[in-house]
């Protein structure tokens, strides 16, 4: 991918008030100056590497051209899991071979390598078990930052660990099936369902019934089309059919849970 431009995004479920992320900035930055950083977040469910896997996939695209994203949802930490790096056409991963970057793979296809680093000379000389992040992923990626090729610090892979992350199913011909697979912090609940799907597999201008948890739910283009408080959905910033209540939390009013079914029905 050429000469690779410094800047590296952090990911992790350490929270925001939470030292660590500060000791990862302070690695990298001992071992590139001149590297820019980006937090996408640090409120990742405790030890979710789901959501991690969500949210990852949800925000690399986003970035420019040769971006590193640092991505520490670590619950095996010291165990024997790996730690990898996953180079796409345009984006480098670093992180624990875990399934954090199961959306990845499934957005790249094929067109992606998994290196499992071994060359411990890259690492922070601390020897901890408890702290990958610190003393593995940040100063890889900062050595990355500088250019270093990928297989300068191991062997390609290809045992990697890819988590299940659901698909949105056709039960019948005039039906989608999918499911919530993320609820943020206001409590909206996103599901993997596409407005790019809606618009492929149901077209023809028919009238489409949407149904969750067994209530039929009302379509608006956008929040404040409504003042009420029932619950309705719209097609997001991500292109994904998400449920909200204006000014509420339509997770905790509604009952809504990730994994619940969403249904589309064409009628």
């Amino acid at each position: 991918m050429g000469t690779i431009r410094p800047l590296i995004t952090l990911t992790s479920d350490f929270g925001t008030k939470d030292p660590f992320v500060g000791q990862m900035k302070g690695v990298i930055l001992n071992t590139n100056p001149d590297v820019e950083m980006v937090d996408i977040t640090h409120n990742i469910s405790p030890h979710n590497i789901r959501e991690g896997a969500v949210l990852t996939g949800l925000s690399y695209e986003y970035f420019p051209v040769r971006t590193i994203h640092i991505v520490v949802v670590d619950p095996g930490v010291g165990s024997r899991r790996r730690p990898i790096i996953v180079a796409t056409q345009n984006h480098y991963f670093v992180g624990p071979d875990n399934g954090l970057f199961s959306m990845v793979y499934k957005k790249e296809k094929d067109s992606f390598s998994v290196t499992h680093i071994t060359a411990e000379h890259y690492f922070l000389k601390k020897d901890s078990a408890t702290f990958h992040g610190r003393d593995v992923f940040a100063p890889v990626a900062g050595w990355l930052s500088k250019g270093i090729p990928v297989s300068h610090f191991g062997a390609e892979i290809d045992d990697f660990m890819n988590i299940h992350l659901p698909e949105p199913g056709r039960p019948s011909r005039n039906t989608i099936e999918g499911e919530v697979i993320y609820i943020d912090r206001f409590g909206n609940a996103i599901t993997n369902i596409s407005s790019d799907l809606l618009r492929d597999s149901l077209n023809g201008g028919e009238r489409l019934r949407i149904v969750l948890k067994g209530n039929v739910v009302s379509f608006r283009n956008c929040y404040s089309e409504v003042e009420d408080k029932d619950l309705y959905c719209l097609i997001n910033s991500c292109g994904l059919l998400e449920f909200f209540i204006f000014r509420g939390n339509a997770a905790e009013s509604s009952g809504i849970r990730i994994g619940d079914i969403v249904g589309i029905i064409k009628s």
